[in-house]
């Protein structure tokens, strides 16, 4: 199951989903909508009236990032998914990925889509957008210390039982920092984590949610890493 959080995505959710179902290999997805106000959630329900394999969790605010793929990873536990992924519906995360993500799993319990594994995959990013990621990652390794390339990236594939070992529950941290806590607590469980090469590309539509706030809330939370206050 692919897990993809929305928030004014109306320019390319519906194109997303119909690449990824026409790759043929029988994906289910679960689109979480914050009540977005460009009409994302009537498109999504659109969707799933069209597609049995599509389901629509529908909140009432804009809650974030982070709460959103809780709700949707308990979801697909909840319906027995052996293999989730996450991927964002912006079009950044290209569908080819998926192929390769299914078959690395295969030996692995975590799969990341790396942007910078063995070099830098960025298209379309200006000099600040790019030096502030790559710097992002290089504290998280030096500070946390979590090996990890790229420990932010937003597309992933998790073996269920990475996430019943996490407990979802004991997740509290919003915006983009989410995927550093999931890294952590996985690689802190003795899960095999393995990094395959992407390239990330520049949004197709709408608008970055990237704000000073979630800045903030990940430089903190690897200080809290580093201090052992994140069990």
């Amino acid at each position: 199951m692919i897990i993809m959080p929305t928030y004014n995505e109306k320019g390319t959710l519906e194109k997303l989903i119909k690449e990824i179902i026409d790759l043929d290999l029988g994906f289910y997805f679960t689109i979480v909508d914050d009540n977005s106000p460009d009409g994302t959630g009537e498109i999504a329900d659109r969707l799933a009236r069209q597609y049995s394999q599509i389901q629509v969790i529908h909140r009432e605010e804009k809650l974030g990032l982070g709460t959103a793929y809780i709700e949707g990873f308990k979801y697909a536990l909840s319906q027995g998914m052996d293999y989730i992924f996450e991927m964002d519906s912006d079009f950044s995360h290209r569908p080819k990925y998926l192929v390769e993500m299914l078959q690395q799993i295969e030996d692995a319990d975590l799969v990341i889509g790396s942007r910078y594994l063995r070099g830098v995959r960025v298209d379309n990013w200006g000099f600040r957008r790019l030096f502030l990621s790559k710097m992002a990652n290089l504290y998280v390794q030096f500070i946390a210390p979590l090996p990890l390339e790229d420990s932010t990236s937003g597309l992933r594939c998790y073996r269920r039982k990475v996430l019943e070992a996490i407990d979802l529950n004991r997740i509290h941290s919003d915006g983009y920092c989410v995927q550093i806590e999931l890294c952590y607590r996985a690689y802190r469980n003795g899960f095999k984590i393995v990094e395959l090469p992407i390239t990330f590309y520049e949004r197709m539509g709408g608008f970055s949610k990237m704000s000073n706030k979630i800045v903030l809330e990940a430089i903190w939370l690897v200080i809290k890493i580093r201090l052992g206050l994140v069990k």
